[in-house]
């Protein structure tokens, strides 16, 4: 396996978090199993990584129940296709995929362009699966447009995903410091969620939000208007991060093209 799985037992739910390697970022899935399936967070963007996921939740010996897609970047739909379920998403997450056209990245890798047909939408409130109580609420603005932040109150498991960045360069592409800035104070407001599962990096625990703010703040102060200067400014600071070319990405966003 290319990637790896960190196991945490939370009683009648078990979390199998797949981290891809480094060459995309350390992208997540979550594998949520509960006492009869699987339910599936996110599905990464190269499909190897994604086949790797689902061979691993195949040996789980449960089926897979659907596939939740949290937010409209390719890295976290790229391989929906590869679980083999219904696709769940907020109606404004889908709506902002199928506007995506079919790109390259700048390493090499294609992502072509996609409508998640027959998808099922999301509403924000608590849906029960398998005895589990799964809450579903929306968040606009930060990282991406619109993100769905999915908790496990009974289990004290916030799954962040791109809300939260562990150990990895974050992506500034949305070009709204100021929306995830409040969107991590929000997070980081509240209480009894003591494991918080992160779309890049392993999971971690409530000390992981002093990170990003930090990051955060860090990149207010050094983002100018020369992507390169801006990249070698905050891989100085930030030098143990992964990821440094999810910088470039962004920077096509942030600069045009020519970054």
């Amino acid at each position: 396996m290319n990637g790896t799985v960190t196991v945490l037992d939370k009683g009648a739910v078990r979390i199998h978090s797949y981290m891809s390697p480094a060459d995309t970022f350390h992208a997540t899935t979550q594998l949520i199993e509960t006492p009869a399936r699987i339910v599936v967070i996110d599905a990464q963007l190269n499909p190897a990584y994604a086949d790797e996921a689902v061979a691993y939740a195949k040996g789980l010996g449960k089926p897979l129940d659907r596939l939740i897609i949290t937010h409209a970047h390719p890295d976290h739909y790229n391989g929906a296709d590869r679980f083999g379920v219904s696709v769940h998403v907020l109606p404004q997450v889908r709506e902002q995929i199928a506007a995506r056209p079919a790109a390259q990245l700048p390493s090499g890798l294609a992502v072509p362009a996609t409508d998640l047909p027959s998808s099922v939408d999301i509403a924000p409130g608590t849906e029960v699966i398998d005895g589990i109580q799964f809450v579903f609420e929306a968040v606009s603005g930060g990282e991406a447009a619109d993100e769905l932040l999915v908790k496990l109150p009974e289990q004290g498991v916030l799954i962040a995903q791109d809300l939260v960045y562990n150990d990895v360069h974050l992506y500034l592409g949305n070009n709204d410091i100021t929306g995830w800035q409040q969107a991590v104070d929000t997070l980081a407001a509240e209480t009894g969620y003591d494991t918080i599962l992160a779309g890049h990096g392993l999971p971690a625990g409530p000390e992981v939000y002093a990170g990003i703010r930090q990051y955060l703040a860090d990149a207010r102060e050094l983002l100018g208007d020369d992507g390169e200067a801006y990249k070698k400014a905050i891989v100085d600071r930030y030098p143990s991060h992964v990821g440094p070319f999810i910088i470039d990405i962004a920077n096509r966003s942030l600069f045009g093209a020519g970054h």
